[in-house]
């Protein structure tokens, strides 16, 4: 059925609006896709600025639109230079590689962040670094005493892997997008550097986190040493990212990049979506991170048994925490429309969700979803609650 409303949610920009069939042919079903924010289609102005990109090769760094886009993302950022790269999970393995030149080299992590948990082990399988994964703490930090702990270790040891980076992903999307707080990042910074370690920060949804914290970019970033941005989440592109850091580093990263696929030609009508996704950002992830709070807010006010808040919402995402049914039968319940819900609530509302855990499910609000589908998915919610009973 996921699959299948997939394919529905494809044929238009925004929520969508579809004919239901059999006792409920001729009805309109609203479709509020809150699986991720990178499910998102290019408006207007962003199919426009593609379409009308000037272009060269960019893998001759000959590509105007690019250069543009990386030299307006390193001043955004406080780096002297980045690079533009097909996907985040490639610029964090980029990052790793030019880090940790030493086969089996050692990089701690949190265990359930994104580049441990989903991009394929490709640290291992393709650089040769060994991951060392440390629990996540409800903030998505890590402790700072275990850090230490483990970088010490392997210092003049011949048995223990040598550690030269700490990864930490901000916001932190398994702990329900929270934010890593500017003073914790320093404090991880200075613990590194006085170690000779390096910090990298997967930045995929950095700009929420700025937003959250009403902060430029550069504020976090200045606490690390390498950086990756996407633009595809959040800021609605429909590919691309980039790797930020010293010249040096990024001389290194363009190499790299070659050497794993990512070289582009005339990649300048990806960069013309960035430069549109980076215009409205603040307006377009304050909206995002405010309807995810009333959404939130509102989930609480049922008082549901079955549904509750698991975390603070921070930015774009709503951990819910789901107890008397598994996860996945409310994504189904969610998804559903029926003659019922029509004639209670005047709506067909199909709410996409993906289970998250055995215990919770993940909402993530993004540029498609505005004032008027959160207040339907609310409704769906609330019906479906109903239907379950107290």
């Amino acid at each position: 059925m996921l699959r299948g409303l997939a394919r529905a949610a494809a044929q238009g920009h925004g929520a969508l609006w579809a004919r239901g069939s059999g006792s409920l042919a001729g009805v309109l079903t609203h479709v509020v896709d809150l699986r991720s924010d990178t499910v998102t289609k290019p408006g207007p102005a962003m199919r426009h600025a593609m379409a009308e990109a000037v272009v060269g090769d960019d893998d001759y760094g000959e590509d105007p639109t690019v250069r543009e886009l990386q030299a307006k993302a390193a001043e955004l950022l406080g780096v002297e230079r980045t690079l533009f790269v097909p996907t985040n999970t490639m610029a964090n393995l980029i990052s790793v590689m030019c880090h940790c030149r030493r086969r089996g080299s050692q990089l701690l992590l949190g265990q359930e962040c994104h580049l441990h948990v989903y991009e394929q082990g490709g640290v291992a399988q393709i650089a040769g670094v060994h991951s060392h994964p440390l629990p996540d703490l409800p903030h998505g930090t890590l402790d700072l005493a275990e850090l230490e702990r483990l970088i010490t270790r392997g210092l003049g040891s011949p048995y223990h892997p040598v550690c030269e980076l700490i990864c930490l992903e901000n916001t932190h999307s398994s702990s329900g997008g929270r934010v890593l707080p500017i003073e914790y990042l320093r404090q991880v910074h200075l613990l590194a550097r006085s170690y000779g370690v390096r910090v990298h920060l997967d930045g995929a949804r950095l700009m929420n986190a700025a937003v959250a914290l009403r902060v430029p970019p550069a504020r976090i970033v200045e606490h690390c040493d390498s950086v990756s941005l996407c633009f595809s989440k959040g800021l609605g592109a429909p590919v691309g990212a980039l790797v930020g850091g010293p010249k040096d580093f990024i001389e290194d990263a363009w190499r790299l990049r070659k050497a794993l696929g990512g070289g582009m030609r005339q990649a300048g009508v990806l960069a013309a979506a960035a430069l549109v996704g980076l215009a409205d950002t603040e307006e377009v992830l304050l909206r995002d991170h405010q309807n995810a709070q009333r959404f939130a807010k509102g989930l609480q006010e049922l008082a549901s048994p079955v549904c509750s808040v698991e975390a603070p919402v921070e930015t774009n995402m709503v951990m819910v925490r789901v107890d008397g049914l598994p996860p996945d039968e409310l994504c189904r319940r969610l998804q559903a429309v029926s003659a019922d819900e029509v004639a209670q609530t005047g709506h067909a509302v199909r709410v996409l969700l993906f289970p998250w855990t055995e215990r919770a499910v993940r909402a993530v609000w993004h540029r498609d979803v505005s004032v008027q589908d959160t207040e339907l998915a609310l409704r769906k919610w609330a019906f479906v609650l109903r239907q379950l009973g107290p």
